[in-house]
């Protein structure tokens, strides 16, 4: 017993150290945020940019004597703290954002500080931080470390930029998104099936899974965004409203959200085809095309929706954007769609953004009537250029720029004739055509599993070419191939 009250308490102390390392290098990117904003616009001895390196200052000598140590480390899109991950949320995007850019710019991916760095040290380090050096980034890394003793600054000692890949990371988050996914397909099944035998459904479980998604979202999208390729031939309605709830979140996300208007969103998402579980199942499942009295059926889903979630259990907690959410989603920008309104009205943005990730989701999976999907460049496309979809023009081109050219999933041909598939769309905007794509195959064809992540914007350093280019997207079935394996 005392030996369990021993284990525990360490785990505690673990959590407790974990937490104050999150809550203090949230406080350090913050304060680096404002100083090097401050020292941009204002002399070193500037009060306001003397108490944001006082600042600084004060929280490295607070991190050493509770963790005996400071290292800053960035790799890809993460930062890491004492090799814990700070978490990005929307409150500190523009810090991170921010910091990574310098980072680097600099050629810097590693920075231990030693105790006792005074505020003249970190002014003199964030201000040559800032200063644009040429040449590769290692040289600019050693350019930098000489001017800093140069400075007779010595506690920072700098690492160059490497192509570290954090497995402990990725493999945690891998397992966290599945968990999320699987229980919001569960979560949406035991709903709609209700709905479907005349009960009333709790909804304790829907909460609970969007909380998950929102988290997952906010914390690393990559992997929850991946599982959407999922596409379950046999559980369509179900996983369709799980990928819609995942595209939603993160477009919402993408356009600035806050974390409770993720969450109402993300709850519209999740239910705006609840009205489906009203329709009878052999004109939902049917092969095929419709009959008009069948397409008459179908139509009335939206409006179906509206009197499920108003009769649901609890329906005062239901936020009322679902259920406009519910009626409006197939309305197109000009007011055509369906179901047909009496007044005029504009449609809401949250009806906007789900309309979109609803046609994308809908137009790259196989279903009973439509058993060749398109590819997700096509999608795309489609929603870019034809106007007769209706979709809010500013919102797709936030979506695209938000999955990149090419979407999470697409299966792709190299220029060295290797096969791949899309694992996450570049984090540089400059760079959207060059995804990171996982290598499935070798140049003469050999499948490779789990396969290499590759980034595509990264450039030779001996050539400054690009080892790796996308010629063309191919049907990942003529190979053989199921991409929904490279991301479960």
């Amino acid at each position: 017993m005392t030996q369990g009250h021993a284990e525990l308490s360490t785990g505690e102390h673990e959590r407790s150290d974990d937490s104050f390392v999150r809550t203090k290098g949230r406080e350090l990117l913050s304060v680096l945020y404002g100083s090097l904003r401050s020292l941009k616009l204002y002399p070193p001895e500037n009060a306001v940019v003397q108490k944001s390196l006082a600042d600084i200052t004060e929280i490295a000598r607070e991190l050493h004597r509770r963790e005996g140590e400071l290292e800053i480390r960035v790799s890809g899109e993460f930062v890491f703290l004492n090799s814990t991950r700070l978490r990005i949320d929307l409150d500190n995007y523009a810090s991170f954002s921010r910091i990574l850019s310098v980072f680097r710019d600099a050629g810097v991916g590693l920075v231990t500080v030693r105790e006792k760095s005074s505020v003249r040290d970190w002014t003199v380090f964030l201000s040559l931080l800032q200063v644009t050096l040429k040449g590769e980034p290692d040289e600019r890394h050693v350019d930098l470390s000489e001017r800093l003793q140069a400075a007779a600054v010595t506690v920072f000692e700098l690492g160059p930029q490497s192509e570290f890949d954090d497995v402990e990371f990725r493999a945690q988050a891998k397992e966290a998104a599945k968990r999320v996914y699987a229980q919001s397909v569960s979560a949406t099944k035991d709903v709609i099936g209700s709905v479907r035998m005349g009960k009333s459904p709790k909804l304790s479980k829907i909460k609970r899974v969007v909380q998950g998604i929102v988290d997952q979202i906010l914390n690393e999208d990559t992997s929850l965004i991946g599982l959407t390729t999922l596409r379950d031939y046999d559980e369509y309605t179900f996983t369709h409203s799980v990928n819609v709830c995942i595209f939603s979140v993160a477009l919402g996300r993408k356009l600035g959200f806050g974390k409770r208007q993720l969450y109402d969103l993300g709850v519209a998402a999740l239910m705006h085809d609840i009205g489906k579980a009203r329709i009878p199942l052999e004109v939902l499942g049917k092969p095929g095309g419709l009959t008009e009295e069948e397409w008459y059926i179908m139509q009335s889903h939206p409006w179906l929706g509206v009197l499920t979630l108003f009769g649901m259990r609890g329906h005062s907690e239901i936020p009322y954007r679902a259920m406009v959410v519910a009626f409006e989603h197939h309305i197109k920008t000009d007011l055509t769609g369906y179901p047909r309104h009496v007044r005029d009205r504009t449609q809401g943005i949250f009806s906007r953004i789900v309309a979109v990730a609803d046609g994308f989701d809908a137009a790259t999976t196989r279903r009973t009537y439509q058993t060749v999907p398109l590819t997700p460049v096509d999608v795309l496309n489609e929603m870019r250029v034809n106007p007769r979809r209706g979709m809010d023009q500013v919102i797709v081109k936030a979506f695209i720029s938000m999955v990149g050219h090419y979407p999470v999933g697409t299966f792709v041909v190299l220029d060295t004739f290797e096969l791949a598939v899309v694992h996450a769309a570049s984090p540089h905007p400059e760079a959207i055509s060059r995804p990171t794509v996982r290598v499935v195959s070798d140049t003469v064809g050999n499948v490779l599993y789990p396969g290499q992540l590759v980034d595509l914007s990264l450039r030779d350093a001996a050539t400054n070419t690009f080892p790796r280019s996308i010629i063309k997207i191919e049907d990942p079935d003529r190979y053989g191939i199921k991409v929904s394996d490279y991301f479960v």
